[in-house]
């Protein structure tokens, strides 16, 4: 048993892993491969939550590869598709900003204040869940074109309303938690 304690890490690194290949199918307009690896990784990161929740398999390495993952996956796959004009550019730009914002503020809270106690938020996870609808709806779109632009594009809006507000989000933690530190830090 305890070997299956370091599962939910063993699938943050083939989350990680699982990085290139998509991008290389994207590259290569294999829109249908692309999907099918992007999906296992959006899948995979329910998973390693679910399990390290469940059975108490949280880590230290944990905490640090679970959004790096998350981010390493959804930068590049933004990146791809707005090169491709498969997802607008604003929006690819406005969750790259937010995921640098977000990776900036931690560390610089971490080497000014010290450890980060923090959980995402609703709105983040209501956030990560759209960047992924998004881009599963413009892989979908590239292959068979059956996402109507309408609703396509009031995704993107959505998706770029729950960004700014996210990331909104974070910045206003991080200066609360730095203004208002906790009383054994003083």
């Amino acid at each position: 048993m305890t070997v299956l304690r370091h599962l939910p890490n063993a699938i943050c690194l083939l989350r990680i892993l699982l990085t290139v290949p998509v991008v290389l199918a994207l590259q290569s307009e294999s829109y249908a491969v692309a999907l099918a690896l992007f999906a296992v990784a959006a899948i995979s990161d329910g998973l390693d939550g679910y399990l390290a929740k469940r059975f108490n398999w949280t880590s230290e390495l944990g905490r640090f590869l679970d959004p790096l993952a998350d981010k390493l996956l959804l930068v590049a796959v933004f990146l791809t598709c707005a090169w491709q004009g498969l997802v607008p550019l604003w929006l690819a730009a406005a969750a790259i900003a937010r995921d640098v914002l977000i990776g900036a503020g931690a560390l610089v809270f971490k080497l000014w204040f010290g450890v980060i106690n923090g959980r995402p938020t609703l709105i983040s996870k209501v956030n990560t869940a759209l960047q992924i609808i998004v881009l599963i709806a413009a892989l979908v779109q590239a292959m068979w074109w059956v996402v109507w632009p309408e609703i396509f594009a009031a995704l993107t809006l959505l998706t770029l309303a729950t960004t700014v507000i996210s990331g909104g989000d974070y910045v206003a933690r991080f200066l609360r938690r730095a203004w208002n530190p906790p009383a054994e830090r003083r």
